[in-house]
């Protein structure tokens, strides 16, 4: 398949792609429109009426794209060409492993920052400097590429509309204009389901603009990573800290990230898939106290947990929305409240395991996850035990 440039919007364009631009006449325009606004924007006072405090309401969006008919050929790319964009998280760094493993040439697009991304190239990757928050840094990041694989999310210091949305929009239209020829993108399960979490209706609305931007792509609802229950309860139930925990009785199925990367790539050869939305569960759901016990008896050692109440967690989000400093603390607090309520983060895979012809027996539990974890790391302490009185003997 041909790379293709199309007219890039004005806030993608580079000086190298305007010579381009302007050595192709003839291309077709390429524009686009989003908005992400409150709702009931009349209700919302401003920031300059005396006493009014500022409170984001309930986020919407909407999405339109104008597609351009017809685009000039370029320079062919091997659909083994990968862009990882979020390479350095708890998944994208997998993903980046696995593509690395099964024979594909990978690119990471990375922020600049004072700690670079060394082990990316030591494992063999290609790391490009980029951030979603500049689109103008895009395009040349998209040049030679089959494919994006979209982890990225924004760091908790930062408002979540400028990278999840803004940066998203950024990047979808750029890949678009430039004929990136499939665009996998990473959401959240029943995002759909809850409009007054904004990372979460944010999701959607980045579901839904993909859709309409008439890329080849493939949506991924994920439930959430057993990688992220190492540092939350795992590691302080071993050092005897305190584990935080709430009252309600949410189950997640919790999925190994190394698990998620392969059936990713599967997916991806899988032309049957293309423009589908999947949903990735862990074989099981799992409340937070059962994820503590499990933790105690494999660790041979009790928790010390302080439960907060759901209460406390809307009380706090309530507070937050008065001030327009703590808002984005708010927005996170939202998603926090979710995750502690009476619901449910699982789905039958099933039909997905048929239709991406893996065995679920070959699915990583959260047990054995677990297991291996702690095996090694109890391994680990007795062998510096160990070394230790070595040591204190010679002395």
């Amino acid at each position: 398949m041909a790379s293709r440039l199309g007219s890039l919007p004005p806030q993608l364009t580079s000086p190298r792609l305007l010579l381009l631009h302007r050595r192709r006449p003839n291309l077709p325009s390429f524009s686009w429109r989003r908005t992400l606004a409150p709702a009931h924007a009349d209700r919302l006072p401003t920031s300059s009426s005396p006493g009014n405090h500022y409170m984001p309401l309930q986020v919407s969006c909407n999405a339109q794209t104008v597609v351009a008919t017809s685009m000039s050929q370029g320079t062919p790319v091997r659909p083994t060409s990968v862009l990882v964009v979020g390479a350095t998280g708890t998944l994208g760094r997998q993903v980046v492993r696995r593509a690395l493993d099964e024979g594909y040439d990978v690119r990471c697009l990375v922020r600049p920052r004072p700690a670079p991304a060394d082990f990316l190239r030591d494992w063999g990757a290609t790391v490009v400097n980029g951030d979603l928050s500049k689109p103008e840094t895009i395009p040349a990041t998209l040049v030679g590429v089959h494919t994006v694989i979209d982890c990225a999310t924004g760091r908790p210091e930062e408002p979540i509309r400028t990278v999840d949305w803004e940066g998203k929009v950024a990047l979808i239209q750029c890949a678009k204009a430039m004929g990136i020829q499939k665009y996998l993108f990473y959401s959240i399960h029943n995002c759909d389901q809850h409009p007054e979490v904004p990372l979460m209706e944010i999701k959607r609305c980045t579901e839904k603009f993909l859709q309409d931007s008439g890329l080849n792509h493939i949506i991924i609802r994920l439930c959430g990573f057993m990688q992220g229950l190492i540092g939350q309860y795992a590691v302080p139930i071993l050092e005897e800290k305190s584990v935080w925990g709430t009252d309600a009785p949410t189950r997640i199925a919790y999925m190994d990230t190394q698990d998620i990367a392969r059936l990713t790539f599967i997916a991806m050869r899988n032309e049957k898939i293309d423009k589908k939305l999947l949903t990735f569960a862990g074989p099981r759901a799992w409340t937070t106290q059962e994820v503590i016990t499990l933790c105690e008896r494999l660790a041979g050692q009790d928790a010390n947990v302080t439960t907060v109440p759901v209460s406390i967690l809307k009380f706090t989000r309530q507070l937050t929305r008065f001030f327009q400093w703590t808002n984005d603390v708010a927005d996170r607090l939202a998603f926090s409240e979710v995750l502690s309520s009476d619901t449910v983060f699982s789905t039958p895979m099933t039909e997905t395991y048929t239709l991406l012809g893996v065995d679920q027996k070959d699915i990583v539990t959260l047990e054995k996850y677990l297991q291996d974890y702690y095996t090694n790391i109890l391994k680990k302490l007795k062998d510096i035990k160990a070394q230790s009185k070595q040591t204190d003997i010679f002395l």
